[in-house]
């Protein structure tokens, strides 16, 4: 079967040319703009040498550019690697490498670093993205305008529907992280079923202030987006100002978020605003606590929180609450269509409904990636018995609620972001002073969780919790290196010398 997921783009600019499909700032661009500026942007990187299936990064927060280029690699049958625009250059390189990445578009603020990790590898060219009126970027790097300059728009590239889109970095809790591939058709499938779900209209504005390198904004909010022609106002930063003048100034009727940014809107006084626009609250990244959907439904009288649960290998929806009147606070919901979730222990036995009855949450359906790039035992420990194991924790009730009991082992959820332990581990035990380290997550009523590292000295060896703070800093992105370093004199530890992070915990 033929079919490419920019079709959604060209469908949605064929029905309603002029409507606009984002706003940011001032600024404002219709469908058929974005479909014209995108298919510049394919022919340009066509006419660059690049050929379909190969990769193409894109460091980006949320601006209109994220649209055009990413629309742009989809009609030219290339695939596109997401990266946070946080990361430092070792991470830029690794990602850049294990992709196999040929191009990579980053912002001007975070060009420097970017350039850094990209210069490293061979073949690699780099496009900086200005603000208007700035044209500064490294020296060895080019100008992104530069690829809007094509004399035609190539049409969209007919592709198979199992062909990859995205190439979705994830490390799940252990080691490098890996890329997960989403195809086209995984893609499509997700924002189709989504949108119906919680019932997305064409007069619907949505706030995307989630990043759209993560698949929660990616999929769910600018697929579903464009794929029943809505409108979005892009919000490059979760601050609550410019969050709120979205909201009111446009109307906004949709927000997308992660139980942190309901926190604060919660949290915020809003005498003299209007936000009465809002009808769905869309909730996921981590667990929504009862009291806040509660307290916000109370102060947003017009609006619903529906909770759901995703991950990067399920192209972010799996499970979703539908309605007001069929949710269960707390849960994450029902399997979405075509997609079956069972809870079964480690020799895959499904377990009857019941709190008691607690195992891990295995996936199968449309929307379950084709496999981790180039990572062959990755992929095959991930689908045992034909199930992809999401490594989460969770039960069923006798109504077919799914209940999430404790996250994947060890990972830290800091403001929605994930963070590996192990990532973080590594970078601390290159420190020359460290013999031991773990890292673990603190509750915290901000942020969900704060990173917290536990590290042993090596004999002899000084340094400071704040120096070892730095030396991490400086080597990781914003949201991935500890807030907090204890030094201790020993690591507890079971039998076979492993770490024991319960007993830390």
């Amino acid at each position: 079967m033929s079919f490419n997921l920019a079709t959604m783009l060209r469908e949605s600019a064929t029905a309603h040319p002029d409507k606009p499909l984002c706003h940011v700032n001032e600024l404002s661009f219709t469908y058929a703009q974005v479909d014209e500026i995108s298919g510049r942007i394919a022919t340009s990187l066509l006419g660059l040498g690049l050929e379909r299936g190969d990769k193409v990064a894109v460091q980006l927060p949320n601006l209109p550019h994220f649209l055009f280029t990413y629309f742009g690699i989809l009609k030219a049958g290339l695939v596109m690697v997401p990266l946070n625009p946080l990361l430092r250059a070792p991470e830029v390189k690794y990602h850049l490498e294990d992709s196999d990445a040929k191009l990579l578009v980053t912002f001007e603020m975070f060009a420097e670093e970017a350039f850094k990790g990209a210069s490293q590898l061979e073949g690699v060219t780099t496009y900086v993205v200005n603000m208007p009126g700035n044209d500064q970027r490294p020296e060895g790097t080019k100008h992104y305008d530069e690829l809007y300059f094509a004399e035609d728009t190539r049409d969209i590239l007919p592709l198979g529907s199992d062909d990859t889109a995205v190439l979705l970095y994830t490390s799940g809790t252990t080691g490098k992280p890996k890329g997960a591939e989403l195809t086209h058709f995984q893609l499509y499938m997700n924002c189709t079923v989504a949108g119906e779900l919680f019932e997305f209209r064409d007069d619907d504005i949505g706030v995307a202030v989630l990043p759209l390198f993560h698949v929660f904004g990616l999929s769910s909010v600018l697929n579903v987006t464009v794929r029943y022609g809505g409108t979005m106002v892009l919000v490059p930063r979760f601050e609550m100002d410019p969050v709120i003048d979205a909201i009111e100034k446009h109307g906004c009727t949709i927000f997308s978020g992660v139980p942190t940014m309901y926190f604060a809107l919660l949290n915020t006084d809003l005498t003299g605003r209007d936000l009465s626009s809002l009808r769905v609250g869309v909730s996921g990244g981590a667990a929504i606590p009862g009291e806040v959907i509660r307290a916000f439904e109370e102060k947003f009288p017009g609006c619903v929180i529906l909770e759901g649960y995703g991950l990067s290998e399920s192209a972010s929806t799996t499970t979703f609450n539908i309605n007001a009147q069929q949710r269960k606070v707390q849960s994450i919901g029902k399997p979405i269509w075509g997609v079956e979730v069972r809870i079964a222990n480690e020799d895959l036995t499904e377990l009857p409904p019941g709190a008691e009855n607690v195992g891990e949450i295995l996936i199968r359906g449309h929307n379950i990636m084709k496999g981790y790039y180039k990572k062959p035992e990755a992929t095959a420990e991930a689908f045992q018995g034909g199930w992809f194991h999401t490594g989460d924790l969770g039960y069923r009730d006798e109504d077919g609620f799914f209940f999430i009991v404790d996250r994947k082992k060890d990972l830290v959820i800091r403001g929605g972001y994930n963070v590996y332990p192990r990532e973080v581990e590594e970078v601390l035990y290159e420190h020359p002073a460290v013999a031991e380290a773990a890292v673990i997550g603190k509750p915290d009523d901000k942020l969900g969780e704060e990173v917290v590292a536990i590290v042993a000295l090596k004999p002899g060896a000084s340094a400071t919790p704040e120096e070892i703070k730095a030396f991490a800093k400086d080597r990781m992105a914003a949201y991935k290196y500890p807030r907090e370093v204890r030094i201790v004199a020993e690591l507890p530890k079971g039998p076979t010398g492993k770490i024991l992070k319960k007993e830390l915990r």
